[in-house]
């Protein structure tokens, strides 16, 4: 049987510590803000910006949310976020994505500069990242780092397969790993062979999208699962990229859906706003 890695119980230590850190940096600069902008009517980002929100105020973040219709001119994007650059009060800008078909998105995320992209999507802190140099990195990648240290589980001299390429997680996943000395395979939908390269991985990480797409035969025995998908089985169950039900009893550690990696994202959002600020 697999140990279950918690990431709710996880986020929840971390929280306290950034609440520690937040309300010592206010004391004597103010207190720190992160604008949150959310362009349209998108039901799932709703969900996260809403969540988001919460959490800065749990750990005593001072959240302004803005939320333009659908329609917005990309002017009035970049105007609201030359804005939020300028504003003393706002220490991490976050754009919530994806944005309208009709929005450039790489413009406006270009945008937002280096000290304040919370994210950790802008070219200067994801170059920074391929040097291995001390930056802002993606928040989901960077909760997937801090579970793995958690559980005593060190990447140096492993075989490390990422099964996705996207830049949210596939890529800065795939260069944390090979910064902690693995030895990374990053697959995508075009890569042969899939089923043995995974099998050969003594960690795997899975964000593609496809619920229950990991299957045990493309498990190795022992090996450590990721999970960074969320979607809905055919009963409308929240389940992951993994087949968690087949995985378990093969794998020596593995993340939940729900309570894995999940909670690990928002928590590393409000560790990289107190950094923003921190940094200056």
């Amino acid at each position: 049987m697999s140990v279950l890695m918690d990431g709710k119980a996880l986020a929840a230590k971390m929280r306290e510590k950034i609440r520690i850190q937040a309300a010592q940096y206010a004391e004597t600069n103010g207190a720190i803000g992160l604008a949150v902008v959310l362009v349209g009517e998108n039901p799932a980002s709703q969900v996260y910006v809403r969540n988001k929100i919460k959490a800065c105020e749990e750990v005593g973040i001072r959240s302004y949310s803005y939320h333009l219709p659908a329609d917005v001119s990309e002017t009035a994007v970049l105007a609201l976020i030359d804005e939020l650059v300028a504003s003393e009060q706002v220490h991490g800008i976050l754009v919530q994505l994806p944005l309208p078909a009709h929005l450039d998105e790489r413009k406006i995320l270009r945008r937002i500069p280096p000290q304040k992209d919370v994210d950790g999507f802008c070219a200067e802190n994801v170059g920074n990242l391929a040097m291995n140099r001390d930056t802002i990195v993606a928040c989901t990648p960077f909760g997937v780092m801090k579970l793995l240290e958690e559980y005593g589980i060190d990447p140096k001299g492993k075989s490390a397969v990422v099964l996705g390429r996207s830049n949210i997680v596939g890529k800065p996943m795939a260069m944390l790993l090979l910064n902690a000395d693995a030895t990374v395979t990053v697959c995508h939908s075009k890569t042969k062979n899939l089923k043995e390269i995974c099998a050969s991985a003594d960690i795997l990480v899975v964000a593609i999208g496809r619920a229950k797409f990991v299957t045990a035969d493309m498990v190795k025995p022992g090996a450590v699962v990721i999970d960074v998908g969320m979607d809905r089985d055919e009963n409308g169950k929240l389940c992951g990229d993994v087949d968690f039900e087949q995985v378990q009893d093969k794998a020596s550690f593995i993340t939940p859906v729900p309570g894995g990696v999940g909670p690990m994202t928002i928590t590393m959002l409000l560790y990289n706003t107190v950094q923003t600020a921190m940094r200056g």
